[in-house]
């Protein structure tokens, strides 16, 4: 019987890869402008560790961890998300010591139990940016900078970038006292899910998208109009950093993001087109400056976000075809005297960062050129005795047909000159 992946769990084929490297390459460059450095942390990691990082009452948690016992009765899981994960290594590692700003990206797998459907699988990649340190307005501002002219590079059309505030532990209490005061004679209307978050988390009806649900959310107060003192500055502080920008956003308070561990900003970019169907979210995050604190850290606030990077590859569909790698060189034995000089010639090219080809496989003249011609290569280089005869090489250009003989004790040098060398590339 044939063996195939799991449920909901997918390969990335060669057809797709080219566009995960050009979203990948992007993103890195961007993460390297603002400062950001790369952390790798296990897929594996103890329960303990999300149930009080991203909460016991939460989808996640409740529903949709991978969750198992090893063989010394440890109970463990899959990372379903990268910032609890991102903090324990902080801890762990004493990294916030040495850096009272400690900037962090991560792209990795992450893996939830969830029904697989267009732009949401049981493991999926995510990239995404943690900040730790800066209490201030002016971090939230930059995270949300970065992740507009990362989707801004990448060419993504429209994208809106939707803002609110959850609030923190002094206004957010009397805030939801007010809401289950509110939905409580109207709980009957509610799905089952959101009668259970009336007892758990009252705030996570607001973005419930059971349609009887989203009617009744749509009349609640709204959090962004309930702020302390300290969190409304903040808010509008965030808005006219991005004001000054000219990062175009929409306030929406029914943003409240699925994670208990978030405080004051609260922010998506979302997919205005069909294209993502129901899962339109591209990136979510906000401040969580209490998670640290939570974990047994020291108290340290904190600003992050992820975006998932299935949909990404949704969004950029288009571009696929125009990322197609070519081969700049195929080197074509005529027959056995050439294939030590192909060698060596291929190999320094190689060393060089420029993309070479050669036959492994002792095949045909008319076998090798029809390789070279599906490899789409820029150019053929024809080697064998009789060129070695007459001390040249014969170099054709396959888009123009052009062919031109190169002196044998000049090759290496016409080669280098005509190819050269990529930036940055060590062999």
């Amino acid at each position: 019987m044939k063996i195939q992946s799991v449920r909901g769990m997918n390969d990335i084929g060669i057809e797709d890869s080219p566009l995960w490297r050009y979203i990948e390459s992007h993103a890195k460059k961007v993460f390297d402008a603002y400062g950001f450095v790369e952390l790798r942390t296990p897929v594996l990691e103890s329960t303990a560790l999300f149930k009080r990082g991203v909460g016991e009452a939460t989808d996640i948690v409740e529903k949709e961890m991978y969750t198992f016992e090893d063989r010394n009765g440890e109970s463990l899981s899959l990372r379903p998300e990268g910032t609890a994960a991102t903090v324990r290594a902080v801890l762990e590692n004493s990294w916030l010591r040495a850096n009272p700003v400690l900037k962090l990206f991560y792209i990795a797998p992450m893996f939830r139990h969830e029904r697989p459907q267009k732009g949401r699988y049981r493991q999926f990649y995510q990239l995404g940016v943690e900040m730790f340190g800066p209490a201030g307005a002016r971090a939230d501002i930059e995270v949300l900078a970065l992740q507009y002219l990362l989707f801004n590079n990448l060419g993504l059309q429209d994208v809106e970038l939707r803002l609110s505030s959850v609030g923190c532990e002094t206004c957010r209490p009397e805030y939801k006292k007010m809401l289950v005061e509110i939905l409580t004679p109207q709980k009957d209307h509610l799905c089952e899910d959101c009668q259970r978050r009336l007892e758990t988390n009252p705030m996570r009806i607001l973005d419930c998208k059971v349609e009887g649900c989203k009617k009744i959310a749509k009349n609640l107060p709204a959090m962004v109009d309930h702020l302390c003192e300290i969190c409304e500055p903040h808010f509008n502080e965030v808005r006219d950093g991005l004001v000054a920008l000219e990062i175009p956003f929409k306030v929406d308070p029914s943003i409240v993001r699925g994670l208990d561990y978030y405080n004051r900003t609260a922010f998506e970019f979302v997919c205005t087109s069909e294209k993502l169907g129901a899962q339109a979210t591209i990136s979510g995050g906000g401040r969580y400056d209490k998670l640290v604190e939570d974990l047994g850290g020291p108290a340290t606030p904190a600003v992050g976000f992820a975006a998932g990077i299935e949909r990404l590859t949704i969004l950029l569909e288009e571009v696929k075809d125009k990322l197609k790698t070519y081969v700049d060189i195929c080197f074509i034995n005529a027959d056995e005297a050439g294939k030590v000089k192909t060698l060596q010639l291929c190999q320094m090219l190689r060393s060089r960062g420029i993309r070479a080809e050669m036959d492994l496989d002792n095949k045909s003249f008319k076998a090798q050129m029809k390789r070279a011609n599906k490899l789409e290569a820029r150019y053929v280089m024809i080697l064998g005795q009789s060129e070695i005869d007459n001390n040249v090489a014969i170099l054709k250009n396959m888009e123009t047909g052009e062919q031109e003989d190169i002196l044998l004790t000049q090759i290496e040098q016409e080669l280098k000159d005509r190819f050269p060398k990529s930036v940055n590339f060590k062999l």
